[in-house]
């Protein structure tokens, strides 16, 4: 299936959209055509082997409109993009050229016809009775190039009407033609009546000449048409600045010699040079010096982020500070301001479902216009009002009526607010994206790389009485650095962070699903879980339990450190919770969407999560292909569900959910499967991402009912429904001043979504009480905990013979002071003794030998 954009030249409203739409729909191979008519541009997916780009264009022609293939953005590199001449601005200034000739004639045309009623002098050889014939046909010589100005209209609208299908166009061909008609006759019936000497008849054919409605008309309509496009600039704005970002130039590092080269011209794997102050003109790696890396062009984040050799660093962004040397790896198209513009492009030029409505009113709504024209006309002509009066009615019925509000209700907001939210790193891929996100109730989260940094961190660091917390974490450090494990290397970032010096380990050995040992210095240092102190023999005292275990409770793993036989201090290594995520969650909720967390952790760190960040429901141990038909058995129960993932495991249920939010930190084909893209890799995004959706589609339905409110009213009083009451009309001059009022308000209601603003972080109470959330930047929390010594004494025993043995035995050794514990063994012959400092050797024998037992040796 292949996708092309064109451009679509003549349309002017919805009717025209739809009519293009219907003639590309018809042809054989056509999977989906997006017709938008602020763009004037549209999209079609076909199958090539059934249709061509040719018979396309073909199709548009025989529709009444033009079409050419465009040159996408994406198809293009940013440089060139940046610089291509803007649709917009020359529409603006053709618009303005005509406003200002059709102004100039307008205004002695308008002071002619009305400046009497106003009291206003007229030259005498206009205003004597005997010149009524000057008079009109000065009107007439003043209306002639107005129409000859603005005689695109009559060009496009008969060309509709001739290929039945009237626009916007067409009813103001009719419209002002009908009143230049009325006018051209009026200007005969002068001239009989002053033939025949009825000078009377002429007086009053030369007050309904009606030929400054028609040049009014053309005027007005035109004067809404700039402001109209002026306004339609802006919505286009926050693409032309992305656009805008791209460099022109690049640095090339050549052979030691540095050359200016235009940026369409790196390729990948060229060497680039990038100073301070610079944009970075491709993506690329760092492969010498560093650099201040200010991305919020592309995310919308403030704060530079300073980047090393071996770190990827993207087009468009500034170097701040610093200077570096990077090689290209994505060029033209592929770079990330590249995908940026092709989003927004996409999701801009496409439809959103609620539109539907609009295109079907629009597919009949001229040709009623036309019939309510027409019959309006005739039934006062059959009430024996005067010609004058129907042509009126009929005009103000055609004038008024806007199928063009109908056609911008829809685009401006998508556009508006797909722009705003390109500004603030929230990329849509679609207009139905932003109108399924707006009613979601409910959202699926993964948990790793999602609401957590995606990485262990060293979260604690506590050291036992007698050891420093510094040469616990380096010696902790220097072990895990011979292994390669994912849990050992969040402590050895922490080692580098703090810039301690590694030492050299011999005798390395690893124990699976235990620990590992190494000899620094000729000490035997240990680093693993409790597994591997009792393999060890190393006491662990309740207390330290106790603290294991609460680390353990709040969803981090748990490491002990050990020195020569003897316990140095625990080490806590967790995947931290994003700052912004409990607010992310809560404000969530307070929307009365439902909250549900998918991860492949056990059902303890889920609970920990959970405690954290007030998240309503959790499932914990969830296979990938769970995370799929969870999403699948809640879209089945009716919820409008979104699901928010990063990783190839979370695909399928990016795919599956009505709405996919991918964090654009994760990986390629998770961005691939959703339909919104999170730059900044936040969950506040995610929240500014629902509110933006929910903004547009209240503005787009906003739009929608003024533009049918307007036109339920408008046609009926145009038509003279209010004359039976009050001898009310409606000029045709004040209809078409009110069709352009409606099509400039509809355009002006979704610019107030550029004052949209992202979601920010706030104090909201958590269920269950206080939370305190880990900083990602901060350092480990370090403490040390007091030890009483603790010392393990064997003493082989002879005569014990029954259990009665034992009892005295154990009884006559925990009477000793000193004594913490005694586990007797009649099978080993053994007492073992733990003490709390040290107790005599003597002390334990005479216990022993009173309870009428002998001793064998101690140890």
């Amino acid at each position: 299936m292949k996708k092309e954009q064109f451009d679509i030249t003549g349309m002017s409203c919805a009717a025209c959209s739809n009519r293009v739409d219907r003639a590309v729909s018809a042809l054989e191979g056509i999977a989906e055509v997006n017709v938008n008519l602020l763009k004037n541009s549209m999209t079609v997916s076909f199958d090539e082997q059934e249709t061509d780009v040719p018979a396309i264009i073909n199709a548009v022609t025989q529709a009444g409109y033009g079409a050419s293939l465009k040159t996408a953005p994406f198809q293009q590199t940013p440089s060139k993009t940046s610089q291509q001449p803007s649709n917009t601005g020359t529409e603006i200034r053709q618009v303005r050229l005509r406003l200002v000739f059709s102004v100039l004639f307008m205004l002695p045309l308008f002071y002619l016809s009305m400046g009497h009623m106003a009291g206003l002098p007229l030259p005498s050889c206009l205003s004597a009775p005997e010149n009524v014939m000057a008079f009109a046909f000065t009107q007439f010589l003043l209306t002639v190039p107005v129409i000859f100005i603005n005689f695109r209209y009559f060009i496009n609208g008969f060309k509709t009407l001739a290929a039945l299908s009237p626009n916007m166009d067409a009813l103001i061909a009719i419209g002002s033609g009908a009143a230049f008609v009325s006018g051209i006759c009026s200007l005969y019936q002068i001239a009989f009546a002053m033939g025949s000497g009825n000078m009377a008849v002429a007086q009053d054919a030369a007050s309904h000449l009606y030929l400054e409605s028609a040049a009014m008309i053309l005027t007005l309509i035109t004067l809404g048409r700039f402001l109209e496009a002026r306004a339609k600039g802006k919505t286009s704005e926050a693409v032309s600045r992305l656009m805008d970002l791209a460099p022109k130039t690049a640095v090339k590092l050549e052979d030691g010699v540095e050359t200016k080269v235009p940026v369409e011209s790196v390729k990948t794997g060229d060497i680039l040079v990038v100073r301070a102050g610079e944009r970075i003109p491709v993506d690329g790696i760092i492969v010498e010096g560093w650099g201040a890396i200010d991305a919020s062009a592309l995310t919308g984040e403030s704060i530079p982020v300073e980047k090393q050799a071996g770190e990827m660093v993207s087009g468009a962004c500034i170097n701040q500070s610093g200077h570096f040397l990077m090689r290209a790896t994505r060029v033209g198209e592929d770079t990330t301001l590249a995908q940026i513009i092709r989003l927004v492009d996409e999701a801009t030029s496409s439809k959103a479902p609620v539109s539907r409505l609009a295109d079907r009113v629009s597919g009949v709504f001229v040709p009623v216009v036309i019939a309510v024209a027409l019959t309006a006309a005739g039934i006062w002509l059959l009430l024996g009002y005067p010609v004058a009066f129907a042509v009126s009615v009929g005009v103000s019925v055609l004038v008024i009526s806007c199928p063009c509000s109908l056609g911008l209700a829809t685009p401006t907001a998508i556009m508006v607010g797909t722009g705003r939210g390109a500004e603030n790193g929230i990329l849509f891929k679609s207009a139905s994206a932003i109108e399924l996100l707006g009613s979601a109730d409910t959202v699926v989260l993964d948990k790793t790389g999602t609401m957590t940094e995606g990485k262990p961190v060293l979260t604690d660091l506590i050291a036992i009485d007698g050891y420093d917390t510094a040469l616990l974490l380096k010696m902790a450090a220097s072990l895990e650095n011979c292994s390669e494990h994912p849990l050992g290397k969040a402590i050895v970032d922490e080692a580098i962070r703090q810039k301690l010096a590694l030492g050299n380990v011999s005798r390395f050995s690893q124990t699976p699903g235990a620990g590992i040992i190494g000899f620094i210095e000729n000490h035997r240092y240990a680093v693993g879980n409790i597994r591997l102190l009792k393999d060890l023999g190393i006491a662990c005292s309740e207390t330290e339990r106790q603290l294991a275990d609460d680390l353990s409770d709040d969803g981090k793993t748990v490491l002990f450190a050990a020195c020569d036989g003897g316990l140095m201090g625990i080490l806590a290594v967790a995947d931290r919770i994003k700052p912004t995520t409990p607010d992310a969650i809560q404000t969530m909720q307070s929307m009365g969407i439902h909250a549900i967390m998918l991860t492949g952790d056990n059902l303890k760190t889920a609970q920990a999560v959970r405690r954290k960040t007030g998240i309503q429901d959790i499932k914990a141990e969830v296979l990938p292909q769970d995370k799929e038909k969870e999403v699948r058995r809640l879209m089945e129960q009716g919820h409008r569900t979104v699901m928010i993932g990063d990783g190839v495991n979370d695909a399928p249920a990016l795919a599956r959910a009505d709405v996919g939010i991918a964090i654009g930190a994760g990986t390629d084909i998770a961005m691939e499967s959703a339909d919104v893209v999170l730059m900044k890799s936040s969950l506040m995004d995610a929240v500014s991402a629902i509110r933006l959706s929910k903004a547009v589609m209240r503005t787009i339905r906003q739009n929608l009912f003024w533009a049918f409110f307007y036109n339920i009213i408008g046609i009926p009083v145009a038509a003279g429904a209010l004359y039976w009451l009050n001898g009310m009309t409606l000029n045709p001059m004040v209809a078409a001043a009110a069709m352009s009022f409606s099509s400039v308000s509809v355009v002006l209601n979704a610019l107030r979504l550029r004052f949209f603003r992202s979601a920010t972080p706030s104090a909201l109470p958590v269920a269950g009480g206080a939370m305190t959330v880990d900083d990602p930047v901060s350092s480990p929390s370090i403490r040390t905990i007091e030890r009483k010594t603790i010392m393990q004494k064997n003493i082989q025993i002879e005569g014990m013979n029954c259990n009665h043995c034992r009892m005295a035995v154990e009884k006559a050794l925990s009477a000793i002071p000193g004594v913490n514990k005694v586990e007797v063994s009649l099978e080993n012959r053994n007492a073992i003794v733990d003490m709390a400092g040290t107790v005599p050797d003597d002390a334990l024998a005479d216990a022993v030998t009173d309870a009428g037992f002998e001793v064998k040796g101690i140890a």
